[in-house]
């Protein structure tokens, strides 16, 4: 939404797993939020601490707001739960809403449909979400691998 707290961090994950696969140099990947609540502003200190515990740097990570040029410049637009991909569908031009998808659909065990957001929660539900992006990550990762870095 504000991009300081789960897409900054499911970029920092990303990231890192991607770098681990040896595809960081073939992928671009960023974050934005449907809101502009917090422009050029770091990630929440919350959301930095935790991913820091696990090995994730987000302090160089700024939020900005979604541009309409990312619809047709990246092939995939990840949404964390139905409130941003509703908002991201009535912005997204017709001939690339087939890029919209839910963060959570990559998950791989976890039955949660979204990825809640952590900004009014008290510090498990940072861990939580750690829990819930590394793991969509992971399944990221496999659905690229498999895909072929192929282009829509």
């Amino acid at each position: 939404m504000g991009n300081i707290c789960r897409s900054p961090t499911a970029e920092g994950v990303f990231r890192h797993k991607a770098l681990e696969h040896r595809l960081g140099d073939l992928l671009v990947i960023d974050s934005a939020g449907t809101h502009n609540f917090h422009p050029n502003s770091p990630p929440d200190p919350r959301s930095q601490a935790h991913a820091l515990r696990r090995g994730y740097d987000l302090s160089q990570l700024k939020a900005r707001a979604v541009e309409p040029r990312d619809f047709e410049y990246f092939d995939l637009l990840l949404t964390m739960d139905w409130d941003n991909r509703a908002l991201l569908e009535e912005r997204c031009p017709e001939q690339f809403r087939h890029k919209i998808k839910g963060f959570a659909e990559f998950l791989t065990v976890s039955p949660a449909t979204v990825i809640a957001d952590p900004y009014y929660s008290a510090e498990e539900g940072f861990e939580q979400v750690l829990d819930l992006i590394e793991e969509a990550s992971s399944g990221l990762i496999e659905f690229v691998l498999k895909r072929g870095l192929q282009h829509e």
